[in-house]
């Protein structure tokens, strides 16, 4: 099935060539993908000499159905078609009676239904808008789709990013695709001349330590480097806004998983396991193929068990109030390294 992001560039590459639906219902949790495809209509449905007569962009709260369907209804002036859009569509209270426009639909209108913080239960709106437009559901990425969001979105600019620094900016971001948008905008800008984004410039530009993060943390932990490891959790310490436990368990939790799928992996070329991870080159299986001579399977097991049992700590099952994610993440590190 393909990722959200995707279909997200599919769409994208559409509306650039000028190939637009009557109807779009964009839907789901995840808005960054909702308001940047109902701002790349607005900029390539017309000309701007175009917008003054034949451009409407209503807000849910504030829509009238009757008004928001005679307009949606209505020829475009001195071009050949209008657009007609409704934002926050979720706070429209005649949103079931939108059937009524599109089953008799105006073909020289663009009309974007911008519905976000869920999916529309309209069964029968949504089956209608399928047949004529289209219906896109966007849904929040998960941790392991950030990293080819981030090298997607620059590759969009014709801009490469080190595997490092992907790291360091989804491990610090999560999977808040608005703010990594933002931090990667502001990079496209101070990169100048260059063609590669950096872990220095992460470093410089988003402030992101390239020395103190869950990246280096997971890379000295399969090294077994205790040094490095407590060196890190003493930072992590110091800064505890921007070092919750909980994204580096999640880490952990995912390297150690697929450490485990390695070893029953039935076929362990490079180019069986890249596929089995689903990983897009062999290089990313360096740090496993290192892993593996420190850890068993049966320590990838006991390693698992214990991500659990301290995720579950992280959120203050079984532990005092007063307990830091500091003081978790030493106890944990020492249980995995000994």
């Amino acid at each position: 099935m393909a990722q959200a992001n995707d279909k997200y560039l599919q769409i994208i590459s559409d509306i650039k060539k000028g190939e637009f639906k009557p109807i779009y219902l964009l839907m789901g949790d995840e808005s960054y993908y909702i308001d940047s495809i109902t701002d790349l209509i607005i900029e390539n449905a017309l000309d701007e000499s175009e917008r003054d007569f034949n451009q409407t962009i209503l807000y849910g709260l504030d829509a009238e159905v009757s008004s928001l369907i005679n307009i949606a209804k209505r020829y475009p002036m001195m071009a050949s078609r209008q657009l007609v859009v409704l934002k926050e569509a979720q706070m429209f209270e005649g949103i079931d009676d939108l059937i009524l426009y599109v089953e008799q639909y105006q073909p020289s209108t663009i009309f974007v239904i911008n519905y976000k913080e869920g999916v529309l239960k309209n069964k029968k709106l949504v089956y209608a808008i399928e047949k004529i437009g289209a219906v896109y559901e966007f849904r929040k990425l998960y941790e392991n789709q950030i990293p080819k969001f981030i090298t997607d979105y620059l590759q969009g600019y014709s801009l490469s990013i080190e595997p490092k620094a992907v790291s360091m900016i989804a491990d610090y971001i999560g999977n808040d695709l608005n703010r990594i948008a933002g931090e990667l905008e502001k990079l496209k800008i101070v990169i100048g001349n260059r063609k590669e984004v950096t872990a220095q410039l992460v470093e410089e530009h988003i402030g992101i330590s390239k020395d103190y993060n869950n990246f280096e943390f997971l890379s000295a932990i399969v090294n077994k480097d205790v040094y490095k490891v407590n060196r890190i959790i003493k930072y992590f310490e110091s800064n505890p806004k921007n070092n919750s436990i909980i994204p580096t368990i999640s880490i952990m939790f995912n390297f150690f998983s697929n450490l485990l799928l390695m070893y029953y992996a039935p076929d362990k070329t490079d180019m069986g396991l890249t596929k089995e991870l689903n990983f897009k080159s062999p290089y990313q299986l360096k740090e496993y193929k290192t892993a593996k001579q420190y850890y068993t399977v049966f320590k990838c097991v006991e390693i698992i068990a214990l991500l659990r049992e301290y995720d579950a700590k992280s959120k203050g099952v079984g532990v005092s109030t007063s307990t830091t994610d500091a003081s978790l993440l030493r106890e944990l590190s020492y249980k995995i390294l000994h």
